[in-house]
C-alpha cells in the first residue's frame, strides 16, 4: 500500500438540541463570539435563537453578522472581517449553508491577521484563523468538516477556494433545522452532497479511508433515493442526508472535488445555477467519461441504480433540464477549465478541452 496521510480534526457532534446541551463549549474559545449567518433561513429553523440562548448561558457576547448572500463574495468576506475586528472577535460561529461556513472560515483568517488583504487569501496558505465553529443547516456542502472555503471573485468573474485550510473546531449537528427546508433547496443540496461523495471516490487522492467514507455516505444516499424522488422529506430522510453531506465533506476534506465541480463554478457565476444542481447536471456525462468502470458500477451498486441511464434521469427528474447555455458559451467555459489545474490534476488520467467541452455539451446540449 502507497503512503497514505488522513487529517480530521474538527469534533462532531449530532443530535437534538445539540447546541444548547453542549454550550459549555463555547467557552473555550474565548469571551466574544461572532454569529455570521444569512439573513433569515437562520431566524425560520431556530437555529440562531439556539445559539443566542446558549452563549447567553455561558456569559458570552456576541455579535451577529446577518448579510451573507448565496455564493459569498470577497466583498461580503471584508466586510464580515472589518466587524470581527472592530468587535474584537474571539471566535466565529457559523450557521447556514456552504455560503456562511465558508465565510466564516475566510473572514477567520483576516481577522486574526489584520494587515492582510483579500488577495492574502490567496497567496499566503500559513496564515492562521481565529477558532470556528460550524452549524450547518442544509445537508449537501459538507463544509463543517471540511477545511476549504470557496469564494466569489468578481474580479476573475468565477468561485474558487482560498488557499488557507481551516478545519472547523467543532461541527454541531442537528436534523431539526433541516425541516424548514425548501424542497428544491433539499434537492439541491443532496445531490451536491452526491457530486462530493463521487468526485473523492473517482479523484487520483482517493484512498482506503476516503473510499470506505465514501461508499458509506453512498448506501445512505442509495437508501434515500426513492424518498428523494417522491419528495418525502420525512425526519429519518433528512438524519441520512445530513450524515451523508457531512461524510462527504469528510471524503473531499482527504480527495478533493473534481471535473464537475470546476466545470460547474462557471455555470453558478455566470448563469445563477444552483451550485449542486451544476454539479448535478455534469454528474451524468462525467462518470461516462471516468475510466475507473468498476469504481462506477459500485456506485450505480450502492445508489440503488442498475446503469448510468438510470442515474441520468433521476437527476433530470430531480433537477430539470437546462438549454440556454449555448455553444460559443461552452467553449469559453471549457477554456477556462482548461487552466483549473487544481481540479485537472484530481482526475486519475489526462483531460483534454475536448473531453471538457464533450462533458458540457452532452449535459447540456440545446
Amino acid at each position: 500500500m502507497e503512503f497514505m496521510n488522513y487529517y480530521m480534526p474538527t469534533k462532531i457532534l449530532l443530535g437534538e438540541d445539540v447546541v444548547l446541551k453542549n454550550s459549555n463549549l463555547f467557552n473555550n474559545y474565548g469571551e466574544k463570539a461572532l454569529i455570521v449567518t444569512g439573513k433569515t433561513s437562520s431566524i425560520i429553523n431556530g437555529s440562531l435563537k439556539d445559539v443566542t440562548s446558549a452563549l447567553r448561558k455561558e456569559g458570552i457576547l456576541y455579535d451577529i453578522f446577518n448579510s451573507v448572500e448565496e455564493n459569498p463574495s470577497l466583498e461580503t468576506i471584508e466586510n464580515i472581517a472589518e466587524l470581527g475586528r472592530a468587535q474584537k472577535s474571539n471566535f466565529i460561529i457559523g450557521i447556514g449553508g456552504g455560503s456562511p461556513l465558508d465565510a466564516s472560515k475566510a473572514a477567520g483568517v483576516l481577522i486574526n491577521n489584520p494587515k492582510s488583504t483579500r488577495y492574502n487569501l490567496f497567496d499566503s496558505p500559513h496564515l492562521k484563523s481565529i477558532p470556528i465553529i460550524a452549524l450547518p443547516t442544509t445537508a449537501g456542502t459538507g463544509s463543517e468538516t471540511t477545511p476549504y472555503s470557496i469564494v466569489t471573485d468578481n474580479e476573475l468573474q468565477t468561485k474558487h477556494g482560498i488557499c488557507q485550510r481551516i478545519f472547523p473546531k467543532y461541527a454541531l449537528l442537528d436534523v431539526k433545522y433541516l425541516m424548514f427546508l425548501p424542497e428544491q433547496i433539499t434537492i439541491n443540496t443532496s445531490i451536491d452532497a452526491l457530486s462530493h461523495l463521487i468526485e473523492g471516490y473517482m479523484s487520483s487522492n482517493a484512498n482506503v479511508l476516503s473510499d470506505a467514507l465514501a461508499e458509506k455516505g453512498l448506501k445512505l444516499f442509495g437508501e434515500c433515493l426513492n424518498m428523494i424522488k417522491e419528495k418525502d422529506f420525512t425526519y429519518i430522510v433528512r438524519e441520512k442526508l445530513m450524515l451523508a453531506s457531512s461524510i462527504a465533506g469528510m471524503v473531499i476534506a482527504q480527495a478533493g472535488t473534481s471535473l464537475p465541480h470546476g466545470m460547474g463554478y462557471a455555470l453558478t457565476y455566470f448563469h445563477n445555477i444552483p451550485h449542486g444542481k451544476a454539479n448535478g447536471l455534469l454528474l451524468k456525462s462525467y462518470l461516462e467519461f471516468c475510466m475507473d468502470e468498476n469504481k462506477v458500477r459500485k456506485i450505480l451498486y450502492l445508489l440503488t441504480l442498475e446503469n448510468l441511464d438510470d442515474l441520468g434521469n433521476f437527476l433530470n427528474a430531480m433537477l430539470g433540464h437546462v438549454n440556454t447555455i449555448s455553444y460559443e458559451e461552452m467553449c469559453l467555459y471549457a477554456d477556462k477549465m482548461t487552466l483549473n489545474n487544481d481540479k485537472l490534476k484530481n482526475h486519475p488520467a489526462p483531460v483534454k478541452r475536448e473531453d471538457i467541452l464533450k462533458i458540457y455539451n452532452d449535459s447540456l446540449k440545446i
